[in-house]
């Protein structure tokens, strides 16, 4: 498997030309968005759309690419008859995105992902030309975006509520360290409360949830909550609050949701949520097939008190943006 980071791309094919005849050895990478599984693929039509696509002759060779330090080691373990192809990748393209199957789905998930092909035929592409599966072999790939190595300043966000039969608000502020998360990390939250009301709050509640945006070919875009946790931290009447609330979002927690944003999976590979989309300047949304977005919601639950009880009950709320990425490997 073969997991890819860079604008450049480098394998190995090991060939046995005893059989070719006429035919030569080409290899592919495509980029393609698919959104229906295998078996909607029924009467001529594909729920799968093609966002780039490169192929290149290795037998006989045409060109041969400068040889990098992973060819060297991927030559040295093929062995003979082994040869080199390298694929440059537009940075512009999607990072691998896959929709979390339900336990009765079959076939490949929907999502975005990268595959290599090797196969067999006379013309590079002729659609007539009939490829037989025992002259092609395939290999998933997978597309991450790193995070950026400067991280900025955490996002802030306050609010102030008044109640029903009460003179005075809760006043509810939080924020973060950092403006970005690795997957698996503790995630502090800074809370502050000044409770000036006649209430009580009785718990906190914070949820994180993840919206998938599909903007490759139609406006779908839903959010599934990834996280919700309770706290039972208590704010009495006329009292203040400082407290740091840690969460942790993860997949393990969600394994059952179906249609959940995941990283690209390898087989059957465990994988993580997915993570942010982070938009270069000047490319186009729609280009990037999955948008991919986290927020964070911090709720005090606030108890209703004197004869109307639950009718004077509200919640105080306020909302922040998560970045969720995969840290860059040291060199």
């Amino acid at each position: 498997m073969l997991t890819i980071n860079t604008s450049v791309s480098d394998g190995v094919v090991k060939v046995d030309t005893t059989d070719f005849g006429d035919r030569k050895a080409f290899v592919q990478m495509a980029c393609a968005f698919r959104y229906g599984s295998d078996d909607l693929d029924v009467m001529g039509l594909c729920f799968r759309k093609d966002i780039w696509i490169q192929q290149i002759q290795i037998y006989p060779e045409s060109s041969k690419p400068a040889l990098s330090a992973m060819h060297d080691t991927l030559l040295k373990k093929a062995g003979d008859n082994s040869y080199p192809f390298s694929f440059e990748i537009p940075t512009n393209l999607p990072c691998s995105v896959s929709l979390q199957p339900g336990p009765d789905d079959k076939g490949k998930a929907c999502g975005v992902d990268f595959e290599v092909k090797t196969y067999l035929a006379k013309e590079k592409n002729n659609p007539d030309e009939k490829i037989d599966k025992k002259d092609t072999a395939r290999l998933v790939v997978r597309k991450i975006q790193y995070a950026p190595s400067q991280v900025g300043a955490g996002p802030k966000a306050d609010v102030c509520k008044s109640f029903m039969m009460s003179d005075k608000p809760v006043h509810l502020e939080a924020s973060m360290e950092k403006d970005l998360y690795f997957h698996g990390e503790d995630i502090p939250i800074k809370i502050k409360i000044n409770n000036e009301s006649n209430k009580t709050v009785k718990k906190i509640k914070i949820t994180v949830d993840q919206t998938t945006d599909i903007v490759l070919y139609s406006a779908d875009k839903y959010t599934k909550t990834v996280l919700n946790q309770e706290f039972g931290e208590t704010v009495d009447a006329s009292s203040t609050a400082d407290l740091c609330l840690t969460i942790k979002p993860a997949l393990s927690e969600n394994k059952e949701k179906r249609g959940l944003a995941l990283d690209g999976r390898l087989k059957d590979e465990d994988t993580n949520l997915a993570s942010t989309t982070m938009i270069r300047p000047g490319v186009e949304k729609e280009v990037l097939g999955i948008l991919v977005s986290y927020k964070i919601k911090i709720n005090l639950m606030v108890a209703g008190g004197g004869l109307l009880g639950g009718l004077t009950a509200s919640d105080v709320t306020v909302e922040l943006p998560l970045n969720l990425m995969h840290p860059k490997p040291a060199e």
